[in-house]
């Protein structure tokens, strides 16, 4: 018996060990956005552009594809139409103003691919911002934000899918004021 624990370093120094990876949470991406938001409004204080998490290099990496894409298109209309797009607020912040204050980003439920996460902070007022999270490409993504607004739920998904007048997108040039 003593020789076996004395064997067992060399055992486990030549016999690979399994590794395990550790399992994605779906409250990570959430996270990151709120670093990335909070280094955002941190930025227009001091002078310092910082992108907010839902235009480049951000989106692609924290969203699912389709929600990337219907933010990407929103930002391609305002570009082309000099107009305001179809989101006028942030929807990590639920509003055009605010702040990050005594965030706490917390899981809801889980199902499989799926999860919702929520994020509630301090901005003017109490804050709660819902994430509907996919399982896309092994990793956890956003792929949908609700927002309240007036006692009233929208999702950034169904905003963002709302027509455009125009746009290169669906083949109508936009005529800029």
């Amino acid at each position: 018996m003593i020789t076996f624990f004395r064997l067992l370093p060399a055992i486990f120094a030549i016999s690979p060990l399994p590794t395990f990876a550790a399992e994605p949470s779906p409250e990570a991406p959430a996270r990151e956005a709120y670093a990335i938001t909070i280094r955002q409004l941190a930025g227009i204080d001091s002078g310092k552009a910082v992108q907010p998490p839902f235009r480049p290099p951000h989106r692609q990496r924290l969203m699912t594809k389709e929600l990337s894409a219907l933010f990407a298109r929103d930002e391609l209309f305002m570009k082309e139409s000099g107009d305001q797009g179809n989101i006028a607020a942030d929807p990590f912040i639920s509003g055009q103003d605010g702040e990050v204050k005594q965030l706490r980003v917390t899981l809801g439920e889980r199902s499989g691919e799926r999860a919702t996460v929520f994020a509630d902070f301090m901005s003017f007022g109490p804050v709660r911002v819902t994430f509907r999270m996919k399982l896309e490409g092994g990793a956890w993504r956003i792929d949908d934000i609700v927002n309240g607004v007036d006692g009233k739920d929208y999702t950034v998904r169904s905003e963002l899918s709302r027509p455009y007048e125009c746009g290169s997108f669906m083949k109508k040039p936009c005529r800029k004021p």
